[in-house]
């Protein structure tokens, strides 16, 4: 333990208050949240709609940019992973299970109770698919990327500890080093628990309906909590292993699991429908981005509602998650250039969240649309499994689903402990097995409390309101790295610019 830092002691008190406060006073604890998540949603919802979008438009600026070249990581390095190990690794970590949970219960969801016009009409489903992939797509992986590079920047070229407060030196100064730079690591590894347990639970409550389905286990909170359980010593052992074997070997596990998921998903549907409606619903979200992503609604309290409810959450959700996957990317993206880190991070994994929503929500969609079914009516976490009814191999699918939810539970979950290693351990890449450890149980416990206080509208509450200090940070951490940056051109414009006085001065005559 002499590694760890005082971050991770602040940490640790606050943690242990927490789950206390959840196991001695759940519904007290529920309570305080429900109306916490209230305040912050209704009054600040505009901040993070603004903030989500200065990600997105920080994050083109920079594929655009002059400082596109630079290197994260010595111009001599070369990247440690293949490319298409890289992108396992970062997709795993960034989306997860959230891309099962809501494959197929947020289109649908959308589609009876649209943000604008009447639901269940094809102007419903057409408006339920973009803003399916407004809420995944470009904004969201803005915020990782910028995050990561940033992260990635200062680890690998400038040698120093891959601490948020860190990269906020060139505009703090020496007072990084101390209590506003422990604050913000304080902040930052809260928003990592919470955003990360959220993520925990909702892997345990569909592993339950999925069970429920197969084999009938009642769908309670005993059994999720045996769930979690066992699923905690899974990615602790995971965690024991270190980055290049356990994450590295469960992302690609995990890629190959969702690819097989996707094609059989998209074979066995309304194929040609899936893919009509993919097109023309990628097209309608590019061509509304700008609207779509900045759209509040004050003079409609139940559109404005939604929108808290849906969009709002995602962009503190996203943010929440923002030092954990970035941190994640960061360390498994050395010798990238800024330019290829930016466009690979922001366009690829879009594009294949995209196409995952429109081939499980387009067909939700199909089946309630043309056959009538019900779908809409299920529990987010159990909509999927509904959908499999109505499509052949329904064992098979239901099976695959189960082990991709559990893989991607253990590697999130895994990443997250490595992650919080990190920060709590001056930026050790190498943190003790004993801190990952500690910071895995008390994901698990953090997940459970959440669960038992208030199940998702908890979680909710958790990310919202640990999102919002911690978006200060990240605007700042932005605007920090631009001076990083004009330093590393400055000297090359300057040997540009005497390399050209010197050949103007002798082609002159004598």
């Amino acid at each position: 333990m002499d590694k760890v830092s005082k971050v991770f002691w602040i940490s640790l008190v606050i943690a242990s208050a927490f789950v206390g406060w959840g196991i001695i006073a759940p519904d007290h604890l529920g309570a305080v949240m429900d109306q916490t998540k209230a305040y912050f949603l209704d009054t600040f919802g505009w901040f993070y709609q603004l903030s989500a979008t200065f990600f997105l438009i920080f994050a083109i600026f920079l594929i655009f940019s002059k400082y596109g070249k630079i290197k994260l990581g010595k111009d001599d390095d070369t990247p440690d992973f293949n490319r298409a190990t890289w992108f396992a690794m970062l997709f795993s970590a960034g989306m997860g299970i959230g891309l099962l949970f809501f494959g197929v219960s947020e289109p649908i969801s959308h589609f009876a109770n649209p943000p604008l016009g009447e639901g269940g009409t094809p102007e419903a489903a057409r408006t339920a698919l973009r803003y399916t992939y407004l809420h995944w797509g470009f904004h969201a992986w803005a915020i990782y990327a910028t995050i990561a590079l940033i992260l990635a920047y200062y680890k690998f070229r400038k040698n120093k500890p891959g601490l948020i407060s860190v990269t906020l030196t060139p505009l703090l100064g020496d007072r990084a080093n101390g209590p506003i730079g422990t604050a913000v690591d304080v902040v930052a590894v809260f928003a990592t628990i919470f955003g990360v347990a959220a993520s925990l639970g909702l892997g345990a409550a569909q592993i339950n309906g999925g069970l429920n389905y197969i084999i009938g286990i009642p769908n309670t909170f005993t059994i999720q909590l045996i769930i979690i359980s066992i699923v905690t010593v899974m990615f602790l052992l995971s965690a024991g292993t270190g980055l290049n074997k356990g994450i590295k070997y469960l992302s690609n596990a995990n890629l190959i699991l969702a690819v097989i998921l996707l094609i059989a998903f998209l074979i066995l549907s309304p194929t040609k429908f899936v893919l009509d409606l993919f097109t023309t619903t990628l097209g309608g979200y590019i061509q509304n981005l700008p609207s779509m992503g900045l759209r509040l609604a004050p003079f409609y309290e139940e559109r404005a509602s939604w929108v808290q409810g849906w969009t709002i959450f995602y962009w503190a959700w996203w943010i929440a998650w923002a030092p954990f996957v970035g941190t994640f990317i960061a360390r498994v993206s050395k010798g990238r250039t800024v330019r290829e880190f930016v466009v690979a991070v922001l366009v690829i994994p879009t594009l294949v969240c995209a196409f995952w929503f429109a081939v499980f929500g387009g067909t939700a969609i199909y089946f309630d649309y043309f056959e009538g079914t019900n779908i809409a009516g299920q529990n987010l976490e159990t909509a999927l499994f509904y959908v499999y009814e109505m499509l052949p191999f329904t064992g098979v699918l239901v099976v695959i689903t189960l082990m991709l939810i559990t893989t991607f539970f253990v590697t999130s979950a895994d990443s997250a402990t490595f992650v919080l290693g990190m920060q709590t351990t001056r930026g050790d890449l190498n943190p003790p097995n004993v801190v990952k450890f500690t910071w895995g149980i008390f994901l698990s416990a953090s997940a459970v409390v959440l669960m038992l206080s208030g199940g998702l509208s908890a979680m909710q509450t958790a990310i919202i309101v640990s999102a919002f200090p911690l978006t200060f940070a990240l605007i700042a951490m932005s605007f920090a790295v631009l001076k990083e940056f004009q330093k590393e051109i400055a000297p090359a414009k300057a040997k540009k610019k005497r390399i050209k006085i010197s050949d103007e001065e002798g082609s002159n005559p004598v």
